[in-house]
Formats: C-alpha cells, sequence, structure tokens
C-alpha cells in the first residue's frame, strides 16, 4: 500500500469503473446477438489497464475488484467500492446495500488503501431514516478506522417532495441541499477521510452552459458556499454522469469559483463512449478508442484543474 494517503494527494484526478446492473445493460444492448456474459467484466478490464497508466487513482466494485486489481498500474492507487451494486437500494427508504462478499477487513491484505461507500441522501427526509443513514455511514467509519483505511464517502441529494432530479424545479434547489449533505458527513464522528461529491449546480440551468436559469455569479456562490461546507474535509468533485463538455466545464466553473478542490473522479463522462465502440467493433477497439479518446480526456480534465 502506498505511504501517502489519497487524502494528502494534489491533485486527484480519478477515474471511476464501478457500475454495476447499469452498464451490464448497456453493453448488452450495444452489443445485441453478440452480448457474452463476460463483457462487464472485459469492459471493465479494459478501462482499468488503460487509464490506471495515467490517472492517480482507480476505481472498482466490489463484485470483480479482486480480479481487477492486478490491471490497474502500480503508480496508480486503487480503490474499491464497498456497496453490493451501486443501484441496487433497500427499499423507498434508499439504502444501499452492502457487499456480500467483502468486509472492511478484507481492504489491507488486497492492498487497497481507500474505501468508497455511495448512499443515497434526502437532508429534507423523516429524521429517523436520516439517522439509520448516518448510523450506517458512522459504522463504516469506524471500520475503516480500525482497519487503516482511508474512508471516502460519496453522499447523492434527493428530495423526496421533487421526484425528478433533472427538472428546474430540483436545479433550483440543489445548491441547498448539496451544501446540507456536505455539512453533515464533514462531522469528525463519521471519520470521513474525504468526501465526492456532486457539483452543486445543474449545468444544464447555468449561464454560458445551458439554460440560463442560473446567472454564472450565482453558480460561482454556489460552489463556494458547497465547499466551504466541507470545512478541512477535502473534496472530490463526481461526474455523476453528467456528459464530458459538461463536466469540463464544471470543474473550470468550480476553479474560477475559487474552490481548493483535491481533484475530481470521473466515469461515464470519460469512458461512456466506448460503450458503443464495444458493441460494434468489440474489445479490442473499444480498449484503443480508450487508450486514445479516454486518455485525451482525462488529460483535459486535469487541464481544467490548472
Amino acid at each position: 500500500m502506498t505511504d501517502i494517503p489519497l487524502s494528502k494527494r494534489r491533485p486527484i484526478h480519478g477515474v471511476a469503473v464501478d457500475q454495476g446492473s447499469g452498464l451490464a445493460a448497456a453493453l448488452r444492448e450495444a452489443r445485441g446477438a453478440a452480448a457474452r456474459d463476460d463483457d462487464l467484466f472485459l469492459f471493465k478490464q479494459l478501462v482499468a489497464r488503460t487509464m490506471s497508466t495515467e490517472a492517480t487513482t482507480l476505481l472498482v466494485d466490489a463484485q470483480y475488484g479482486r480480479a481487477l486489481l492486478p490491471e490497474i498500474a502500480t503508480s496508480c492507487l486503487p480503490m474499491l467500492a464497498f456497496e453490493a451494486d451501486v443501484y441496487k437500494i433497500v427499499n423507498d427508504d434508499r439504502i444501499t446495500v452492502l457487499p456480500d462478499n467483502l468486509q472492511v477487513a478484507d481492504y489491507p491484505a488486497l492492498g487497497v488503501d481507500v474505501l468508497k461507500f455511495f448512499l443515497y441522501y434526502g437532508p429534507n427526509d423523516d429524521p429517523r431514516i436520516n439517522d439509520r443513514k448516518h448510523k450506517l455511514v458512522q459504522q463504516i467509519g469506524e471500520q475503516c478506522r480500525e482497519h487503516g483505511i482511508s474512508f471516502l464517502f460519496e453522499p447523492i441529494v434527493y428530495d423526496r417532495a421533487i421526484p425528478d432530479s433533472a427538472s428546474a424545479e430540483f436545479a433550483d434547489r440543489k445548491p441547498d441541499l448539496v451544501a446540507r449533505a456536505t455539512r453533515i458527513f464533514a462531522q469528525p464522528e463519521f471519520n470521513i477521510a474525504i468526501l465526492k461529491v456532486e457539483l452543486p449546480v445543474n449545468l444544464d440551468f447555468v449561464e454560458g452552459i445551458g439554460t440560463a436559469r442560473m446567472s454564472r455569479n450565482d453558480a460561482e456562490a454556489a460552489f463556494r458556499n458547497a465547499a466551504e461546507a466541507a470545512g478541512d474535509v477535502p473534496l472530490l468533485y463526481l461526474s455523476a454522469g453528467v456528459t464530458f463538455e459538461q463536466f469540463e466545464a464544471g470543474l473550470k466553473l468550480a476553479r474560477a469559483a475559487g474552490v481548493n478542490m483535491a481533484g475530481f473522479m470521473c466515469g461515464r463522462a470519460i469512458w461512456s463512449d466506448a460503450i458503443a465502440v464495444f458493441g460494434a467493433e468489440g474489445p479490442e477497439a473499444a480498449e484503443r478508442w480508450m487508450a486514445d479518446e479516454g486518455l485525451r480526456r482525462l488529460r483535459l480534465l486535469g487541464e481544467a484543474l490548472a
């Protein structure tokens, strides 16, 4: 394991390939009749092998993580997700299902310094639901501290009163939701070493990027407010399914706002276009795409932080 923890590294250029059922479905659709049972692993393998040559950290999932770890370049810090499936939650309370093949105690023996845990979080939810979520995050944080593992936590905000998270109404509320969630989980009792957070604005509604519902000045203020809520806990921005161009613009907006971010963790915005190549031309062509266009995108995101 590395002597330099992730929370102390600057800047962090992270790539995530921890998606599960959603990515598997997209690959099946792209491959059609040529689909194979091992397509999901093969795709993850090519992402890990190519992107880790220049990424500072690479995130893999619990299901395939053990097999993917050897594919990660030695210069790249491996990160392992602690979820059964990013999209698998218990019920309407939106509580993440933990893996049945992995324990926090396994991380040191696997040579992994960083555990990532994802959770949907609604600051306006019933306090009883959020109390359960707080206790779960706290338990994972305590186990990470016990085993000498850095805890990276990823809260994705929602509001039950506005089911459509892509709507203009939710965009108006998102800055406050992100800031409140960040402030809560930056508290020391959670033992979180680094927060992986959403961009606090919906770029589709920001002046100069999408429809001008929010001015650029207000967007920059939203970035500053949400970042200040983290206190001394370092922040990584995640792409959360936006396009590459949007995520690049979002990082530049954060930089213009004066946010002292630790870096970024990007998944689909970098490699999602390779799914169609994988489907039409096969794994080797997708790997060539990743080594060319994928790495070019990673470099551009790095430049956006400068």
